[in-house]
Parts: structure tokens; sequence; C-alpha cells
């Protein structure tokens, strides 16, 4: 599948920025089941810094806001050709060893909740992969995708407890339960192409879990399916404040206004715009 991405954040200050600098995970990269056909990333307010990869292997852009700027707007947009394989994305690289994946962090800390959580899944642990769907399918029973009821710094606990939250809220549950297993996860942050709608309120979030004989296998609880073809890796993490799009600093800045404009299509050609003539459907899914 070619699936085409424009995706604007703009951030207005209230007061003038005296010095600013921001931390940009914006950039897919060619990997398992995807591969970047063209990247592009226009700054306004802002002007890059460096380019590195981080310890998870995500691409950074550091930039830093002109001083006096009344807001920064970042707008990436490219082309990124997906295949599905089943949420497998394979072998573990980067320099971050497995067992740093096993940590708990603040945002995914195991509490008497997610323990209660794990002891009540019916399912043989022996068998990782099936432990694995069962705990993704309970945590979507228990846990209403409800937008507006969390915030980023909400925890897999207080999630939980609630019984109501988005996706990162579905993946920190996920990975907290997965560790208390000694299991390996962490956070996935990209895109993902919605079967009604081309136009979206935010990019989307998922889990990955390393599987023995597998590698890492990614799980969208919030969608009760393995990530397919509509799908777009962008940053990893341990959770989600590793692989956030952004992060930074503004100093001086005052109230701070976040403005996000995004769309993922697909780009048909050729036989493909035949074949879709045919009909044919897919499961419908939601965004983050």
């Amino acid at each position: 599948m070619l699936l085409t991405v424009t995706h604007t954040t703009r951030y207005a200050f209230a007061e003038k920025v005296s010095h600013g600098l921001q931390r940009l995970r914006l950039k897919p990269k060619s990997t398992h089941g995807q591969d970047v056909l063209e990247w592009r990333m226009d700054l306004a307010g802002a002007k890059r810094e460096a380019a590195y990869d981080d310890q998870h292997h995500n691409h950074i852009d550091l930039v830093s806001i002109e001083p006096g700027a009344p807001e920064v707007v970042i707008t990436c947009s490219g082309t990124v050709r997906t295949v599905d394989n089943s949420g497998v994305t394979g072998i573990h690289f980067g320099h971050m060893p497995l067992w740093c994946f096993l940590r708990p962090t603040p945002l995914t800390r195991a509490g008497n909740r997610v323990r209660q959580l794990v002891a009540s899944i019916d399912a043989d642990r022996s068998n990782t992969l099936d432990y694995l769907h069962a705990l993704s399918r309970t945590i979507s029973e228990q846990v209403e995708y409800v937008p507006g009821t969390t915030d980023v710094g909400t925890t897999a606990e207080q999630a939980l407890t609630a019984g109501k939250g988005v996706c990162q809220d579905h993946a920190h549950i996920f990975i907290s339960a997965g560790r208390l297993l000694d299991i390996p996860m962490r956070y996935v942050g990209g895109y993902l192409k919605m079967d009604d709608k081309v136009e979206e309120e935010a990019g989307h979030g998922w889990a990955e879990a390393h599987v023995a004989g597998l590698g890492w296998v990614g799980f969208d609880i919030s969608n009760a399916i393995c990530p397919d073809e509509r799908y777009i890796r962008v940053a990893t993490g341990c959770d989600y404040g590793e692989a956030a799009p952004v992060t930074g600093i503004a100093v001086g800045a005052g109230e701070t206004r976040l403005d996000v404009h995004l769309s993922v299509g697909e780009k048909l050609v050729g036989m493909q715009q035949q074949q879709s003539a045919g009909g044919g459907g897919q499961q419908q899914v939601q965004g983050g």
C-alpha cells in the first residue's frame, strides 16, 4: 500500500520566546514492513540545528526556536510504501538492550489494578503470543475508548482504574502488564490510515512485545488488531514520553496553543485503482 502523509503542527506563543529547543520525532525510517519513498520537513519560526538517531534508533531533528517568534509551524509530508507482516517487525536493533524494555517507567509502573488484570487473564502463559492476544482483548473490554478523558501524563494504573482512555492509555496498560511477566515491551508512535476519513486529529499509538522466535510484534489494543499495511511506524520508546512527536522547552513563551492538522491517505496507481473500483472492504479502525 502506498500511504501519503501531511502533518502540520503549529505552536502559537502568548509571549515572545527568548530561547527554545525542540526534539522532533516526525520522520519515519525504512524498516521491516515499510519503505520511506520520500519525506520532507519545512519549518517556520525555527531552524534545524542537528539531526541524529537516538538510543531507540529513532530519527531526531533538533531545532531551535527563533527568538521573538510568535509561533512555530512544522510541516511534514511524504509517501511510504507498506506491507502487511501481521504485526511482526522482527529482530531487535538499536542501542538499547532488551532488558531495558523490562523496567517500569512513571507512566507504565504497575499498581494493584494492573496486577489484578494480569491475574485475571484466562490464558496459558507458556504460549506468549496467545496470552498477549488475550491480554489485548481484556484491556479493550475493560477500558473504553473515550477521547478527551486522559492526557499525556495519565498513567497506566490511572487509566485502568478509570476504565476509559485513548490509544496511548491502552498501550501503556498493555506494556505495564507485559513487563510484569518479564516480556520486553515498548511504545510505538506513528500514523494510521483510517478507513472512513483522511483528515485526523492526531497520530496513533500502539505497543510492541518481544516474542521469542518472532522478535517485536505489534498490538493495537484500541482496534483489537495487529498493525497491518495501514500503519506507519515513526518512533519507539519505553513509553509515550520517549516516542512523542515533539518534546522540548520554550523559555518566556507564556501560554502556548497547539494546533495539529493531519491527513493520511492511500495513493492509488495502475492496477490498484482498478481493484479499488471492484469493491472490497477492511475492518474499521479508530485513531489515537
